[in-house]
């Protein structure tokens, strides 16, 4: 006798295939007896019920490969792809693919690989808004020109300089990021730099004071990150928005976490004296005084690129302000921010003396300072000869009907000027009723801010009519601009339309 042969487990072998076979036949054989007891009415129950239990008795072919699949094999590309991804990071393959597999590779890259290897390989803006997105819930690709990879970099770079702490970050943290953003980064906003750290102070013999006063103008030893090395490496930085303080301190506040020492002054000086390609400045909330802002403003004469300098929410007084009626001199300066400071009349006369002459500015923002009228009248007189200026802010100057009367003056002459502010001030009955009677001889203005200025409702309502037939005249030309030629000389208030 010969033993029958083994079951083989391999799922292709002859035995199993036959047990297969087997099984399709068994199957076949219910549903052909199940099909004759349904048309052959001459089949006992009992015959049904004695074929039922061999049918249940039935073997059952399962796969003993767990990895066995129907699934079509894939192609050989989408192996090559997706091995390409998995080993990016150690070996990058990407411009000698074609642009259809690149796109393949690209989109499932993840977003986190170290920039070592995407920075000046990746181009492709889906994959860093992809990276962007990741790392920050809100992101306004807008204000970094519209590309994704620009704001990748910016931001990254912000971020380690808000986290920089003088004396226990590494500088090379910072500089080592230069070689792979240089080509990138166009702007450098920054809303906190971190002083060193100040170890506490070994306890002094009984001479010392006790209100522990002692010693607190003394600037510290280290100062906040110094920003030569970086913004020399940014070839092609074009803004510079800065504020020296900390935020979210908390319980632990004090004075010195918002000092901008002159170290740090004198260090910021050099560095936008140096960048030529610079065209914003921002030093906002960095308690900025005289001596500062001059340092500041002496780096920026004669600088071939400036056009939009803000110091405002500062310190910065009338020496300071005669600082910057130089720079307008020497400058291609187009915008001046000086606002809530602590200028006054003849901060004011030095600014106007400059405006007068001035052919770049187009707009000065002085508000919230305290120029009264001697300093608003230098200014309105600077607004007959000025032929470039278009945005004039003088809210909040204590300013009253003097300065109005003059105005009222300059309104019909100047031709330039579209936008004027004198918001929160003490123009009165009287000099509201003045800036009506330029107002109606002026066909350039269009946004003129009186609130708070105890202007009667009238006034301000006619004035708002005024206004109205500007704008309407102005929107006019800029529909037909060949048919306005000619200076409009019967467009006013009354022949505004509703």
């Amino acid at each position: 006798m010969h033993d029958p042969p083994a079951t083989s487990s391999h799922p292709g072998s002859r035995t199993s295939m036959y047990n297969v076979q087997r099984q399709h036949s068994g199957l076949g054989g219910v549903s052909s007896a199940t099909q004759a007891a349904k048309t052959s009415p001459s089949h006992a129950p009992g015959h049904l019920k004695s074929k039922i239990p061999s049918n249940r008795r039935m073997r059952r072919i399962i796969s003993e490969d767990a990895e066995w699949t129907l699934a079509i094999v894939p192609l050989l590309t989408e192996l090559c792809i997706q091995h390409i991804v998995k080993n990016f990071q150690n070996n990058p393959i990407l411009k000698q693919l074609l642009p259809q597999h690149q796109q393949k590779v690209l989109s499932h890259l993840p977003p986190d690989l170290p920039l070592t290897v995407t920075a000046n390989l990746i181009d492709d803006e889906n994959y860093w808004h992809r990276c962007c997105i990741k790392r920050w819930p809100v992101c306004h690709v807008a204000k970094h020109g519209g590309s994704w990879k620009r704001m990748f970099f910016e931001r990254h770079l912000e971020n380690l300089l808000k986290l920089f702490i003088p004396g226990t970050t590494d500088p090379n943290v910072i500089l080592d990021l230069l070689p792979l953003c240089r080509n990138y980064v166009r702007r450098i906003q920054v809303d906190q730099f971190l002083p060193p750290v100040r170890l506490p102070t070994p306890p002094q013999g009984d001479e010392q004071s006790d209100s522990g006063s002692d010693g607190e103008g003394n600037e510290p030893e280290k100062d906040h990150y110094q920003l030569e090395a970086l913004v020399a490496g940014l070839k092609h930085l074009e803004e510079l928005d800065l504020v020296y303080g900390v935020k979210d301190c908390g319980m632990n506040f004090e004075w010195n976490l918002f000092l901008f020492t002159f170290r740090d002054c004198h260090s910021l000086a050099a560095t936008i004296k140096a960048c030529h390609t610079l065209k914003i400045f921002r030093l906002t909330r960095s308690k900025v005084d005289d001596d500062k802002a001059r340092i500041l403003i002496r780096s920026l004469l004669d600088h071939p690129a400036l056009e939009e300098l803000d110091l405002s929410h500062n310190l910065i007084g009338d020496r300071g302000a005669r600082a910057a009626a130089k720079l307008l001199s020497h400058s291609r300066l187009r915008v001046l921010n000086l606002a809530n400071n602590q200028l006054r009349a003849p901060g004011a006369q030095s600014l106007a003396h400059a405006l007068a002459h001035n052919t770049n500015l187009v707009s000065l923002n002085l508000r919230l300072n305290c120029i009264e009228d001697e300093g608003g009248q230098a200014i309105a007189h600077a607004l007959e000869t000025n032929k470039c200026l278009t945005t004039l802010h003088l809210g909040g100057n204590e300013l009253s009907e003097p300065t109005a009367t003059v105005l009222s003056q300059v309104l019909p002459i100047n031709t330039i000027l579209t936008s004027l502010n004198l918001s929160c001030n003490h123009i009165g009955v009287d000099g509201g009723k003045q800036l009506l009677e330029g107002m109606s001889e002026n066909k350039t203005i269009l946004e003129f801010d009186l609130r708070l200025s105890d202007v009667s409702q009238e006034s301000e309502y006619l004035i708002g009519q005024a206004l109205h037939a500007n704008r309407e005249a102005a929107r006019q030309r800029a529909l037909n601009p060949g048919h306005f030629m000619t200076p409009i000389t019967n467009n006013g208030p009354e022949n505004s339309v509703a």
